[in-house]
């Protein structure tokens, strides 16, 4: 590699290092203060950065809500890749709304997804990214119901799988809903309460808790 492209490659690196760093603070405040109620001073902060520096990356907030959008969609579209290898997947719906009501890092904030909700009905670029997220993530989980047993799917015809996959988005929603709002709702509760739907959908039973 010569000189002026890993010197182009290293600048490369730190300018995703920075957009990250203030993805994460923006992210931080926009739970802790509402979306409204965070400033760009404030992300600047919290990002420990100027804010000069930080608008050489996002011009305003609504660009850093683009960006987590669909930073929060790569992250969703992998996690449906890795269920491609994990034949229990009620367990991992346990599992995530175990997360969401705890706010760990790695997975969609509860708070954030009701914030990036109700903005969504008031900024139409914010509707319009959701709503690719939301299609293609629902196309990602449809094609892995279609996919063979042998391939780790359930090999269920297209239009069952659009029906369930529709099915299986708004349940996860509301869970994450239901996360934000009662962090302390019993996981073994919603275990029994999901066992049904999971074996309408051709799944095991959850784990126990």
């Amino acid at each position: 590699m010569s000189a002026v492209r890993r010197r182009s490659a290293q600048a490369e690196a730190r300018a995703e290092s920075q957009r990250e760093r203030i993805l994460d603070a923006a992210q931080k405040c926009f739970v802790e203060q509402g979306f409204h109620g965070a400033s760009m001073a404030a992300i600047a902060e919290t990002a420990d950065m100027s804010a000069g520096l930080m608008y050489r990356y996002f011009e305003s907030k609504n660009a850093i809500m683009l960006a987590i959008i669909a930073r929060e969609l790569e992250g969703k579209r992998a996690k449906i890749e890795e269920l491609y290898t994990d034949a229990d997947f009620p367990a991992k719906v346990l599992e995530k709304f175990r997360l969401w009501q705890t706010g760990s890092a790695g997975v969609m904030n509860a708070a954030l997804f009701l914030e990036m909700s109700a903005e969504a009905t008031r900024a139409p670029e914010m509707a319009r990214a959701i709503r690719t997220s939301d299609t293609l993530t629902r196309t990602d989980f449809e094609r892995w119901l279609r996919r063979g047993r042998e391939e780790g799917g359930l090999g269920l015809p297209e239009d069952v799988a659009r029906a369930r996959g529709v099915l299986m988005q708004c349940v996860i929603e509301g869970l994450v809903v239901r996360a934000a709002r009662d962090p302390e709702f019993d996981a073994e509760i919603l275990g029994e309460a999901l066992e049904p739907l999971f074996r309408l959908m051709g799944f095991e039973s959850p784990a126990p808790p």
